[in-house]
């Protein structure tokens, strides 16, 4: 099992010039005529799955989190092993570009907090098309990819939140806006979209709503970086920063559950909301075995146990939510846009890097 991926991140254009220029350049530009039909867990795709014996999973949820989900389906299915390659999403879109560049096929099913991603691989003809039942039934159009090569497993949002020992609610900050305020100066945690790609999506969004002068004027409050948007919520736990001026909300979800005395705050500018798509490769080396992670991943019973254990959003129409979860129709959302992150990423990131200097 890997946490981390050194190697650094290509650009898209990278990714074009390498991966394309091998065997799947034809098919780059490929639009299906139309989705396969649906398919059910059956007996038959289980046993073949067995035999395959294990399923490589690169994914970018939380290690804790992402082993959990990996134990349940291997309970479920005995027999088929979980090996769970975890990074953050711009590492692991890193990876899969190294290794398919250099022949090797490794990964089976893919879930990314930067849904750009997804348009990467399935334009550069590297997914499968393959539609769960579930995902016909229970997921909007908007939800899952019109030709079947992904679908939404979860959605999260990126947030303010901070230590509740260390600020008071009347002194919180309630906007974006208030987080530039004197007070704050080296009091606060963020991180990083070279890294995260929530923090990518949530830079986005922010600088599209906001303006690149909302940053110019946060680096100047002394911000501490770190990468994941997994770790903001773990520093304003430990204290390390009394604030987080973004990162992941079901990471803070997950601290209060251990009692940390964390708050999130929803911005009133509104708060970035990210989908992250799931994915099963062409090249996969265990077919049979992704294709049934893949469906139960994506069905009510293994959406409901992530947002039972995990606390995120579930976007199948059965799924019943976490209590003590802020619905997300409560919540004024930052509209996603998975199509312009992904024409603009080596842009943002290098904005963001001028901006911060990291």
């Amino acid at each position: 099992m890997s946490e981390q991926f050194a190697r650094p991140r290509p650009t898209r254009r990278h990714v074009v010039q390498g991966v394309l220029a091998s065997s799947v350049a034809a098919a780059a530009t490929r639009v299906l005529a139309a989705a396969p039909p649906t398919e059910v867990i059956t007996p038959a795709l289980i046993e073949a799955a067995r035999k395959e014996a294990a399923v490589h999973w690169y994914t970018a949820m939380d290690l804790p989190a992402a082993e959990a989900l990996g134990k349940a389906f291997e309970a479920k299915f005995p027999g088929i092993a979980v090996r769970v390659e975890r990074s953050g999403s711009e590492r692991v879109f890193s990876r899969i570009a190294q290794e398919l560049s250099s022949r090797i096929n490794n990964v089976d099913v893919v879930t990314t907090a930067d849904a750009s991603h997804a348009i990467v691989w399935k334009r550069d003809g590297l997914l499968a098309a393959y539609v769960p039942e579930d995902v016909a039934r229970f997921y909007k159009p908007e939800h899952k990819d019109a030709d079947g090569t992904f679908a939404i497993h979860r959605a999260h949002l990126s947030v303010i939140a901070y230590n509740k020992d260390l600020v008071k609610a009347e002194d919180a900050p309630k906007s974006y806006a208030d987080l530039l305020e004197p007070k704050w100066l080296a009091k606060l945690v963020k991180g990083n979209p070279n890294y995260s790609g929530t923090i990518l999506t949530a830079t986005f969004q922010i600088a599209r709503d906001l303006g690149w002068a909302y940053y110019e004027k946060l680096a100047k409050q002394k911000v501490l970086q770190v990468q994941s948007s997994v770790d903001p919520p773990k520093k304003i736990a430990l204290g390390e920063r009394p604030v987080m001026a973004d990162g992941g909300d079901y990471n803070v979800w997950q601290q209060q559950q251990k009692g940390a005395p964390l708050e999130i705050v929803y911005a009133s500018e509104g708060t970035p909301f990210v989908t992250n798509p799931n994915a099963v490769f062409k090249s996969a080396p265990h077919p049979n075995a992704a294709r049934l992670l893949q469906n139960w991943m994506l069905s009510a019973e293994g959406q409901q146990f992530s947002v039972d254990i995990t606390g995120i959003y579930s976007l199948h129409s059965e799924v019943k939510a976490k209590p003590g979860r802020r619905p997300l129709a409560d919540i004024k959302l930052m509209k996603d846009d998975a199509q312009a992150v992904e024409a603009q990423s080596d842009q943002i990131k290098a904005r963001y890097t001028q901006i911060f200097r990291v």
